[in-house]
């Protein structure tokens, strides 16, 4: 007797790498079951209303910006947008300054009247050379010097990441700019948008397609030997997905803390970050994100922690080694697709997923000439 496969592929993840790929891979045909371990589709970007009526991002602010019109363009088929550009403020000595570090930022912090050119001779006259960037803080102190790394940075990164920056790679301060001019904005990328009607409606659009089933509430080891299915793309850790065999993968987790007040505005400005103070990292406010209007504003508070949910990878060299243990064992899984920032152990933004997803479809749509069908006897 010989029947159908009930699904070509079984994806472990709604967040953007599985409902990119889900709804690619239902758009061409294929059958397709996608099963979260969290009762809501979107991973870590869902959104919600709180009980005041705010719209609120339960895992933290979710700020969508790309330079990739593929992307935009891609995602703008199941969302309208509202433009939006991301300004941050970092309380510093007493004062609430721009970041990324700019004009405004250091003529306030030092009392000074500089020029956008006088600015880059103080950045020269501060920066202390350094040989070889190996390190974040060789980043930051080769730009800006001691004082401002100081202020800005070394007490934010070990709130952070729990390590000085001394420990960790370049690329966790080279992601921020130092600018000369009065710009602002968090991000420059040429897209800065936000979801019109939120996240969540955006993913929910993504997985409406008829050959795409939802599971939640469930962990996709208690149904893969229980459902026919073709291919496994798996978007979750990749160190749990083969039971931790050479140790765990590192990564930096959040504590959520939301608050809802009585006043119509909370702060300045969507973000404003504690470099220096408190043990919480930053503050956001969810209206300046979303452009609703209310009443009253609900804010949330990060404290990092080592224990939780995997939300960043640790970029320091041992992780790097222990991750191409893991990624030579997904290599030699033919019938496992890795994708997603836990299953590369990557520190992707939204924007750089969906580009690996969409890359990650083409490839399989290559590779895939015929359906697999299960047989049985």
């Amino acid at each position: 007797m010989q029947k159908t496969l009930n699904f070509d592929y079984l994806i472990v993840g709604a967040g953007f790498a599985g409902s990119v790929l889900a709804e690619r891979l239902a758009g061409a045909g294929a059958r397709v079951l996608i099963v979260d371990r969290r009762p809501h589709i979107g991973g870590n970007a869902y959104d919600r209303y709180d009980d005041a009526g705010v719209l609120i991002h339960p895992y933290g602010p979710h700020i969508f910006h790309t330079n990739s019109a593929e992307v935009f363009s891609y995602l703008s088929r199941f969302t309208e947008w509202r433009p939006y550009q991301h300004r941050v403020l970092a309380s510093v000595d007493g004062q609430e300054l721009p970041i990324p570090i700019n004009l405004d930022t250091v003529n306030r912090l030092y009392g000074l009247n500089l020029t956008a050119f006088q600015v880059e001779e103080f950045f020269a006259s501060v920066a202390e050379p350094v040989a070889q960037v190996r390190t974040s803080e060789d980043v930051v102190v080769g730009k800006v010097g001691r004082d401002l790394y100081n202020k800005f940075f070394r007490g934010y990164t070990r709130k952070q990441w729990g390590l000085d920056p001394s420990e960790l790679d370049a690329s966790v301060t080279a992601r921020v700019p130092t600018r000369t001019n009065r710009d602002d904005r968090y991000f420059a990328d040429t897209y800065q948008a936000m979801p019109l009607h939120g996240y969540t409606r955006m993913f929910e659009a993504m997985l409406s397609h008829p050959n795409i089933k939802v599971m939640l509430n469930t962990d996709y080891r208690e149904i893969v030997d229980l459902i026919p299915h073709g291919h496994l793309i798996y978007t979750g850790p990749v160190d749990a997905f083969f039971n931790h065999q050479y140790g765990k993968l590192p990564y930096r987790s959040l504590e959520f803390r939301h608050e809802t007040h009585d006043t119509a505005q909370f702060q300045a400005v969507g973000t404003v970050n504690y470099p220096n103070d408190y043990a919480y990292t930053r503050i956001s406010e969810f209206k300046y994100i979303t452009g609703q209007r209310h009443e009253r504003t609900s804010v949330v508070y990060e404290y990092p922690q080592a224990e939780g949910d995997p939300y960043y990878p640790v970029p320091r060299p041992e992780n790097a080694e222990l991750y191409k243990k893991y990624e030579a064992l997904a290599k030699a899984q033919p019938g496992v697709t890795f994708v997603g920032r836990l299953a590369t152990y990557k520190y992707y933004n939204m924007d750089q997923v969906v580009a690996q997803a969409l890359a990650t479809f083409k490839r399989l749509q290559e590779r895939e000439t015929a359906r697999p069908e299960l047989v049985e006897v």
